[in-house]
């Protein structure tokens, strides 16, 4: 699913650079659980916008899908982004005068997909994020934080994505709500039809993951396969 061979990314700004990643190698297999996990500043958030092809690295391969995106257009990257990637962030991102059912189609009519399909596809995401149907058409600006989140899980979802990226997902809500969206998260998992990688500064949100890669200072310090995982 994924190969990182010797990834190096390198700000620069006038006279100063800046190395955000430093030699990164890992592979992650298809339907894996994976979270990345590291401080503030630790590169987590670089490694992250090069998995999900919003960047390139600046040395070094990155291979997607038997694909190497390593040095692809922005067009082809936004194509790769469109049909293969499903994005969940900590903001949701979602547009607040807009009825549920339609944030979720979102991506579809970036896609050029009929109506009627859009429709159909995002109900049966919404379904696979355990979104009430009750709540479907309202708007989402009238929706509680965790039932929002559960909306961008869904709108991540309606492209059936072989791979989904979860930036800091639980970082806006409280504890209990939290563990809900992770819990969604791990029966995601357990279809085995998606890789889901998790960033995350929090342990008890890696915890939730089957396996766990500590970044820190831009390196790959550690990379536990075996941790104990914790089921909610």
């Amino acid at each position: 699913m994924i190969t990182c061979t010797h990834i190096e990314k390198t700000y620069r700004s006038e006279n100063i650079e800046t190395r955000a990643l430093k030699d990164v190698s890992f592979e992650i297999k298809d339907g894996e659980f994976v979270a990345i996990m590291g401080p503030s500043g630790s590169g987590k958030s670089t490694l992250m916008h090069i998995l999900g092809c919003l960047d390139t690295p600046t040395s070094g391969n990155y291979v997607l899908d038997n694909k190497d995106v390593s040095q692809l257009s922005d067009s082809e990257l936004a194509d790769i982004r469109m049909k293969h990637i499903g994005f969940v962030f900590q903001s949701f991102n979602l547009l607040p005068r807009t009825t549920v059912l339609r944030n979720v189609a979102l991506p579809l009519v970036y896609a050029d997909v009929p109506r009627a399909e859009r429709e159909k596809r995002a109900e049966q995401a919404l379904r696979s994020a355990a979104f009430p149907e009750a709540f479907w058409h309202h708007r989402s600006n009238q929706l509680s934080g965790g039932m929002m989140q559960r909306v961008a899980i869904a709108r991540a979802l309606v492209n059936d994505p072989t791979l989904i990226l979860a930036d800091e997902p639980t970082g806006n809500l409280d504890t209990k709500t939290g563990e809900a969206v992770l819990r969604t998260f791990q029966e995601l998992h357990e279809e085995g039809k998606r890789t889901i990688i998790l960033i995350t500064h929090e342990p008890y949100v890696a915890e939730h993951a089957e396996r766990v890669i500590h970044v820190k200072d831009g390196e790959v310090v550690a990379d536990d396969r075996n941790h104990k995982r914790r089921i909610v």
